[in-house]
């Protein structure tokens, strides 16, 4: 008999009319009419829609250490601590960047887990990945984590063609992996790659249908990442599943019991849609979502943290303790220490990203610089709205890079009007007109403007 339940979230009773077993395939099922390789891939809509299902608390995890590693060239364990530190004091004091995954299969990584567990913080937690089998798991105990990320491929471009299995083979191999975990005390987290390929009523469901009566027997957590691997997750209501983030996220949550604070979202930014599919995930009942820094990662990159941060106060209302101005430290210390930089235009962290190089739009930040900045840079991030000098920056844009290069007080600030400003207006015009077609540095304007004002004998 189908159990009626009562819904606390919609004060609805509900009727559970499903129960998902594991459709074992003989030929697999790669979804070619949405994925063809010789095509792009397509966007298909069933217009089934499921309801938001926003949890009551919602956090960021961070994956820098482990996928953002597989990226580039690995991080000693003293930049790794740093970095770390850093995550501690942007997380805020409640938390909101709950856990750091690392890898354990060499000294370097362990001696980067001793160092940053030994700083005692209670966020983010110390989290690992290792292989899959019991030496590793027996590490994990030994260094005193708790939880450790096993990988479990999904989608049957994985199940039959890397690994020559079928889905009953490879189901009972990953149930009894995570039980061997178990044993350890270890809690195990489980990456489901490549779920946005995956036959998700035919294989994920059942599968963490099964995790959960482990999990009930053992009475330890196991925690489901969904991982797009390739990208090809999308946000839009009435897409089909498997690339339907809301379908995916609804039917771990409502068909496979899965709670909310069990389950994060892994996303990749193949399509552009990483952070979109990440803060989908939030609304439709996924807790967790994994992110690394700056983008860091495999290809083009995992969900960037910072996005997050601000994806979180937007949904929130409130940054909930987050320190947004660590985000520029970060980025600064990526650069000068680590030699990472970032492209120019990228949001929160780019050189160019709250800089404007039109005269029209510069004249509108010299009268309220909230007509073309999206916040309160200055505030949040350490970093005021500036103006790139340039062919195009006009009087106003002159103005308005003096006024915030020299840190001038309102009493004390030029006006675009002023004789100093017209005369660099003067001076940059002839720049262009003997055929320069780059911006102007710092330094070169500085050199006229000290030239200028001793002239003018005006002090700035």
């Amino acid at each position: 008999m189908r159990e009626v339940i009562f819904n606390n979230k919609n004060n609805l009773l509900q009727l559970e009319e499903h129960f998902y077993q594991l459709v074992d395939v003989e030929e697999p099922n790669t979804f070619h009419n949405l994925f063809p390789y010789k095509e792009i891939p397509k966007i298909a809509f069933n217009d089934r829609i499921v309801p938001h299902n926003m949890p009551e608390d919602i956090w960021i995890t961070d994956t820098t250490f482990r996928d953002g590693q597989q990226s580039r060239a690995p991080y000693t364990p003293e930049q790794i601590v740093t970095i770390y530190d850093y995550l501690n004091k942007l997380g805020g004091p409640n938390g909101k960047i709950r856990q750091s995954e690392f890898f354990l299969y060499s000294k370097k990584d362990q001696e980067a887990v001793y160092k940053c567990l030994e700083r005692g913080y209670k966020f983010p937690e110390v989290t690992s990945w290792i292989r899959a089998n019991k030496k590793d798991f027996q590490l994990v105990k030994d260094l005193g984590l708790r939880e450790t990320g096993i990988l479990v491929s999904c989608s049957d471009y994985h199940i039959f063609y890397k690994m020559h299995m079928t889905r009953k083979e490879v189901m009972n191999l990953y149930l009894s992996v995570i039980r061997e975990c178990l044993e350890t005390g270890v809690s195990p987290r489980c990456h489901l790659e490549d779920i946005t390929r995956s036959d998700i009523y035919g294989f994920v469901i059942p599968f963490c249908v099964e995790l959960m009566k482990l999990m009930d027997e053992y009475k330890i957590p196991i925690k489901i990442r969904a991982c797009d691997t390739m990208g090809y997750g999308v946000n839009f209501p009435g897409a089909v599943i498997p690339r339907s983030v809301p379908g995916i996220i609804y039917g771990l949550t409502t068909h496979a019991g899965v709670p909310s604070e069990l389950i994060e979202w892994h996303g990749h930014n193949d399509f552009y849609k990483a952070v979109n599919n990440s803060t989908t995930a939030w609304l439709y009942g996924a807790s967790g979502v994994n992110c690394s820094l700056f983008g860091i990662g495999e290809r083009t990159g995992n969900t960037p943290l910072e996005a997050m941060v601000f994806e979180y106060a937007q949904l929130r209302g409130t940054l909930d303790g987050m320190d947004t101005r660590v985000i520029t430290e970060l980025a600064e210390y990526f650069e000068k220490e680590i030699g990472y930089k970032q492209p120019i235009q990228t949001p929160f962290v780019g050189r160019n990203f709250n800089v404007t190089r039109a005269g029209i739009h510069a004249d509108g930040l010299l009268k309220n610089e909230e007509i073309y900045n999206i916040f309160d840079t200055k505030k949040f991030l350490n970093r005021p709205p500036l103006v790139a000098i340039s062919n195009t920056s006009g009087l106003a844009g002159i103005a308005y890079w003096i006024n915030n290069y020299y840190n001038l007080s309102d009493e004390r600030k030029v006006d675009k009007n002023s004789e100093l400003v017209k005369m660099i207006k003067d001076w940059v015009d002839l720049q262009y007109a003997q055929g320069r077609v780059t911006a102007l540095t710092d330094n070169e304007i500085v050199v006229q403007i000290t030239d200028c004002c001793k002239k003018l004998n005006v002090v700035l």
